[in-house]
């Protein structure tokens, strides 16, 4: 890989990871404290609050800073998991055919029940659980998914020679699975994990909505959009902003894991 080449990279990377590093700093970055009226609610934007006021007075602007980084970080926590054991799954059932065949029956099964469902379902057995429960409920519902992805990739490197020959060698499973099977994977595992972590961004956006996880008045984009639905035709930023920056986080890290696929993988991901 040339200098010249990471530098393209690097540059396309940086500004699509902008809105995740700006949510993650967001809270340092608040003007005001996210639980205090500012203004009156749902007041027009201003000085004291350039996005208006919430439905309680508080500073918009404040809670859009502060209510990112959770998500950000259970997002990727959950497109980290679900691609990690997605590759493992699907590495393992390339390689032996009858542990696949029933991995991909499991699949079947979990798929057929709808995320919220899923989300609800393990929300009301733990109902203590918190965010934690939809990370647990987001990991268990994106894995069938993206199992069938990760094996469909992994069957023909584990039908090629090299692999072939180091199985006929002796080669154990884990070391066929780490050191052959997954380093020939990296284009889908990264497009992968883009897919995963704006399917992540969906899940945990919509638990929030439905108030599954953090409760108000925590700052959260998708408790914004809820709580000041009321009041959109009073103050629309305070619905506004927090659905624009779902949307702008999904889709910047998206665009960050398609520029590190390497081209020579492009073709190869788009066809799968």
């Amino acid at each position: 890989m040339t200098v010249r080449h990471v530098s393209r990279t690097v540059v396309r990377v940086l500004p699509a990871l902008l809105p995740a590093g700006l949510a993650l700093a967001g809270p340092w970055l608040a003007p005001h404290a996210v639980d205090v009226p500012v203004t009156a609610p749902y007041a027009p934007p201003d000085g004291v609050a350039p996005l208006g006021g919430d439905q309680l007075g508080r500073d918009v602007l404040s809670r859009l800073l502060a209510g990112g980084a959770d998500l950000v970080v259970s997002s990727l926590v959950i497109a980290v998991l679900v691609t990690g054991a997605a590759a493992l799954l699907g590495a393992v059932g390339a390689l032996r055919p009858v542990a696949g065949r029933v991995v991909e029956r499991v699949a079947d099964v979990l798929m057929l029940l709808p995320a919220v469902l899923g989300i609800l379902l393990i929300a009301l057995s733990w109902p203590d659980g918190g965010r934690l429960a939809v990370v647990a409920a987001a990991v268990v519902l994106g894995v069938p998914y993206a199992v069938r992805l990760a094996a469909g990739a992994a069957a023909p490197v584990a039908a090629s020679g090299h692999v072939e020959a180091a199985a006929a060698g002796g080669e154990r499973l884990w070391h066929l699975v780490v050191r052959d099977v997954l380093p020939n994977l990296r284009s889908t595992l990264l497009a992968l994990f883009g897919l995963r972590f704006v399917a992540a961004v969906y899940v945990v956006a919509t638990a929030g909505f439905l108030q599954v996880g953090p409760q108000p008045p925590a700052p959260d984009w998708a408790l914004m959009i809820r709580e000041n639905g009321p009041g959109i035709l009073l103050n629309p930023w305070a619905v506004v902003a927090p659905g624009a920056a779902v949307g702008l986080l999904a889709m910047s890290v998206n665009l960050a894991a398609a520029a590190l696929i390497p081209r020579s993988g492009r073709k190869a991901v788009k066809i799968l």
